[in-house]
């Protein structure tokens, strides 16, 4: 009998920069470990304007999205991937969410998102635009008209908003965030390595 293998739940917003440096690494770290990964995307707008924003804390705070834009300069090019930052930021990616939520657990969902993220921050482009979206979809071989009609409907609708909820009560401000199966939270890019570990540590 084959012993089931700990889970990963990582939450991400198509919005966020951190998000892209680990969206473009987690599925090969996941594998690599022998971890189940769940995909889990949703909207920190929502969150956010609860505790008062009306945009990303890096619009909100100058200083500090200097640092974060400087950081990713560092981080994307040690790990060798392109940086272009997308006007305006952060990105509407609402469209894209609704299909990642819908179809997360599809055998192209990885390859969908990463393909999202790097048109994004990897080439500056508006993830807004249906079309954009619609020609990543069909790279991958997936049907595109049925794909994006299905990511308007009421059930994909709530889901996702049930998605925001659902991080809310786990806790989840920001992203990117991981929650293993006992619930332990971890937040950011650089704590992928250690959420990984936690989840190691579950006996299933």
């Amino acid at each position: 009998m084959t012993a089931q293998r700990p889970k990963l739940s990582f939450w991400f917003d198509f919005g966020s920069t951190y998000s892209y440096l680990t969206a473009m690494r987690i599925e090969t770290v996941a594998k690599d470990r022998g971890l189940e990964l769940e995909w889990r995307p949703f909207l920190l707008g929502p969150i956010f304007s609860r505790q008062g924003w009306s945009t990303s804390p890096f619009n909100l705070f100058p200083a500090k999205g200097r640092y974060m834009w400087r950081e990713m300069e560092r981080m994307t090019e040690e790990a060798g991937l392109p940086l272009v930052q997308p006007q305006p930021f952060p990105q509407n990616g609402l469209i894209a969410a609704r299909i990642a939520h819908a179809n997360r657990k599809a055998d192209w969902a990885g390859s969908f998102i990463r393909a999202v993220f790097m048109a994004e921050f990897g080439e500056g482009r508006d993830i807004s635009d249906r079309a954009l979206i619609a020609a990543l979809l069909l790279d991958l071989g997936a049907d595109a008209r049925a794909v994006m009609a299905a990511a308007e409907s009421i059930e994909v609708k709530i889901g996702l908003r049930a998605a925001v909820a659902e991080a809310e009560t786990l806790g989840i401000f920001g992203a990117p965030s991981f929650v293993t199966e006992d619930g332990e939270l971890y937040w950011g890019n650089d704590r992928l390595e250690d959420a990984v570990e936690w989840a190691l540590r579950i006996v299933t």
